[in-house]
């Protein structure tokens, strides 16, 4: 569970080293992704709910998934810093130093059941990865017809869709220029080896 989810939020700390994703994900891209994107998003979410006192008292969850019921002038701020908070953090919990493990358990027969197996996911993830355009994320979800992929532009999130996240990459540049350029395929490789199985299964369990 993440923690800091209601007003003023924080930046709180990764669960690992900046170092520890190594060779996959280097250090410095880790220093920059989490302590200056995130804390931007972070800053700018806390100014807009600086300023509309009535939104503190939801949390982070509950901001993005009632945003049809707030005001356009303050959804669009909150949609994208909010969800800029909530994806970053879901990015960052969901790796691991406990480099090329795979699904078990519970997790893995999830995934046979919705994809067939292991490696026909992989496939399928990896090519909804290099086909965002631009800017975005790609999800394992779960809803009531079972684990799918979905991709998101920008900063939206899966929780307005009313769909449950179980596993979450981003594919904004800044998470992956300063070591593989513009190779995003490149990327999407290494992120596999760092991928924490053991936390998509929480999720997907504590649903």
């Amino acid at each position: 569970m993440m923690e800091n989810q209601y007003y003023p939020f924080v930046n709180t700390p990764l669960p690992y080293d900046y170092s520890a994703l190594e060779p996959f994900i280097d250090e410095k891209t880790m220093h920059l992704h989490h302590d200056k994107h995130l804390q931007t998003y972070i800053n700018k979410l806390n100014e807009v709910l600086e300023k509309n006192a009535w939104l503190q008292s939801y949390s982070l969850e509950e901001l993005l998934y009632n945003l049809n019921q707030i005001p356009i002038r303050v959804s669009e701020p909150i949609r994208n810093n909010a969800g800029g908070v909530y994806n970053h953090r879901f990015f960052f919990e969901g790796m691991s130093d406990k480099k090329n493990n795979i699904p078990e358990g519970y997790l893995k027969k999830e995934m046979d059941a919705a994809f067939g197996s292991f490696e026909k996911f992989q496939k399928l993830f990896k090519e909804a990865a290099l086909n965002v355009f631009g800017s975005g994320y790609v999800w394992m979800v779960k809803s009531g017809r079972g684990l799918s992929v979905v991709p998101t532009k920008n900063q939206d999130t899966p929780v307005e869709l009313g769909l449950f996240p179980v596993l979450a990459l981003d594919v904004w540049e800044h998470a992956y220029y300063l070591k593989n350029y513009n190779d995003r395929a490149a990327y999407i490789d290494n992120w596999f080896f760092v991928v924490d199985w053991k936390k998509a299964e929480e999720k997907l369990m504590g649903m």
